[in-house]
């Protein structure tokens, strides 16, 4: 039985995935269906947690949008998220940024990774 559902898991992958990690400022291009037609969306902030692992992979990512604050879970490997670009890398000490969910104005930024 286990060996079945590995090989559902293998075929569900793709076969790259964009490389970010927590903290980081992302743009994520998201296809929509509205009736009939398709098209992109993009939502840009910043990542929250990416937890889970294979194909059940989620990343969260957080942004401010006219003062309220907006989370979308994405699955990694999902074909509705054509691609995740990278804007910002982030300097962060932690796995999840639960935190940042109080934090409001400049307090909810986090400091960007200079190389």
């Amino acid at each position: 039985m286990n060996e079945i559902i590995k090989e559902i898991e293998q075929a569900q992958l793709k076969e790259s995935v964009d490389s970010f990690k927590v903290g980081d400022t992302v743009k994520v291009y998201g296809k929509i269906k509205e009736g009939n037609r398709e098209r992109v969306q993009v939502f840009e902030g910043t990542v929250l947690k990416i937890q889970g692992g294979s194909n059940r992979e989620t990343f969260t990512v957080r942004k401010i949008s006219n003062g309220v604050g907006v989370e979308k879970t994405w699955p990694m490997h999902s074909p509705n998220v054509e691609k995740v670009e990278v804007v910002r890398s982030g300097k962060v000490r932690r796995a999840k940024l639960n935190y940042l969910r109080q934090r409001v104005g400049k307090q909810a930024k986090v400091k960007e990774l200079v190389k």
